[in-house]
């Protein structure tokens, strides 16, 4: 059965690749050559910051002036305009817009699903609707950032997409359930940690500090609306003299099965460990008992609490 498995796995995704090269090759050699002179050229679309949309594009030809431009977006009945900024560079008309989604941080409110985006322009009193046409999907750049892939308050997703005959649309997708690291404070005798959960439903939070054959369980407390706190004692995480420990975070929340592990992804930076270090603390969990705590974090961007009682904790 797993070979079976595997071998039709792999059939699927070879037609899934056939299907996205032929998909390419209409859009590229078919549909977007013949309506260049009928559309705006996107030559900027990108999400940088995890819930704003950038355009830059260049009009056609056949325009030769614009009073007023909007950017309509829309699903199915629902419709939003955006103003839009168009000026002149050289013998061109050329287009700018920065459009900010989700509810939540005063933008868009957008539903799950495709959204369709065009350019409404005027001239007087004549009105005209052009397709915005997106040649080419930005490629990651290389570097110590990168474009942010969630909202960063909401955690729901929003993906630059074209469609067969290359028009722009937006594809909003809800949060993937998640617990988001706020912050950590360590005291002599506890460590405190602020969390947001993103797509799950919570009323009685638990979380679980794990470590290798040991485990804590704390309860969440929601402090103000949506940003909840833990604390648990050092006392409970000390390890054997001479040895490190190293811990991590597990928040069961009600409706899913399984736990989130605690970390911090919604960033743009792609070492968190270097841009978001935190120091080192050596601390009394007990009397006479000295311990270092560092709290870091994984490669992968997971949380980490490290308790030493090595040469510095003795």
């Amino acid at each position: 059965m797993r070979r079976l498995r595997r071998y039709l796995g792999a059939g699927r995704r070879r037609i899934r690749a056939r299907l996205a090269a032929l998909r390419t090759w209409l859009m590229t050699r078919v549909f977007l050559p013949r309506r260049s002179g009928s559309a705006a050229l996107l030559r900027y679309a990108a999400l940088l910051d995890g819930q704003t949309l950038n355009l830059h594009a260049e009009l056609p030809d056949s325009l030769p002036s614009v009073d007023r431009a909007q950017l309509l977006v829309r699903r199915r009945r629902r419709r939003h305009r955006v103003p839009v900024t168009v000026y002149e560079s050289g013998d061109r008309l050329l287009m700018d817009a920065a459009v900010l989604f989700g509810d939540e941080a005063g933008g868009l409110p957008l539903t799950r699903g495709r959204w369709k985006l065009r350019l409404r322009v005027t001239a007087g009193r004549r009105s005209r609707t052009l397709p915005l046409v997106l040649w080419d999907i930005p490629m990651p750049t290389s570097g110590p950032t990168q474009a942010m892939k969630a909202s960063p308050l909401t955690g729901d997703r929003y993906r630059v997409s074209r469609t067969v005959r290359g028009d722009l649309r937006v594809v909003c997708s809800a949060a993937t359930p998640a617990a988001e690291l706020a912050n950590v404070h360590v005291e002599h005798a506890r460590v405190e940690v602020d969390l947001y959960l993103f797509g799950v439903w919570a009323e009685e939070p638990v979380a679980e500090f794990v470590a290798a054959g040991r485990s804590v369980d704390r309860p969440l407390f929601e402090v103000v609306p949506g940003l909840w706190r833990v604390d648990v004692p050092l006392a409970e995480m000390v390890p054997e003299p001479g040895r490190r420990q190293h811990w991590d975070v597990m928040v069961h929340a009600e409706g899913h099965h399984r736990p989130l592990r605690l970390a911090r992804r919604l960033h743009d930076v792609r070492d968190p460990d270097r841009v978001f270090g935190m120091r080192k603390i050596m601390v009394a969990p007990q009397r006479q008992q000295l311990m270092v705590v560092e709290p870091r974090y994984t490669p992968a961007g997971n949380f980490r609490l490290t308790c030493d009682r090595g040469a510095e904790g003795k």
